[in-house]
Parts: C-alpha cells; structure tokens; sequence
C-alpha cells in the first residue's frame, strides 16, 4: 500500500467554475470551487477536485489543517504513484 501524500492547498470558493491548477505562495496548491464557504460545502467540493485532480477516490482525500480557512493541508491516502509529479504539474512553472 502506498503512503499518504500531504500538500498545502490555497482554496478560492465561490469561483465561476472548479479548477485546480496554479501556485500560490511559492508552495501551495490553488483549488478554485464554485460551492461557497459555508457549511463545509467547499471543503468538500475541495476533496471531490482533488481526488478527480490526483486520479483517487473522494474517500482517500481528507483535510488534516486549516478546514475553516482558505489555506489548507491536504492528506491523500493511499497516494497514487506519481503524486509528486501530478501535484509539480499543477503547480505549473515556478
């Protein structure tokens, strides 16, 4: 079995549209959700974009930090073999 992946995330709820993609703060991953901030909708909108994101079931995403704020640390597991190069790709140059 694989182990967990942790990344930090930089949620933007209330975006046009779900995407993920981009840096924020030199390390930090950005999650854009449409759901708004209330009630953990975004926060589970932010596991549903990741899991689709990384190639993982919604279940083995989970936030383990910050899941009132908008930065966030992220637990994949079990992590998918080539997490590291799917989290570089989407941070994208930088």
């Amino acid at each position: 079995m694989a182990d967990a992946f942790r990344l930090g995330v930089r949620v933007k709820p209330g975006a046009k549209r779900t995407a993920v993609g981009g840096r924020w703060d030199a390390t930090a991953l950005v999650v854009a959700v449409a759901a708004p901030a209330v009630e953990g909708k975004a926060n589970e909108a932010v596991r549903r974009a990741l899991a689709e994101a990384f190639g993982v079931r919604r279940q083995d995403v989970r936030v383990v930090r910050g899941e009132r704020g908008r930065d966030k640390v992220v637990e994949i597991e079990p992590a998918p073999p080539d997490a590291p190069e799917r989290l570089a790709r989407l941070l994208g140059p930088g």
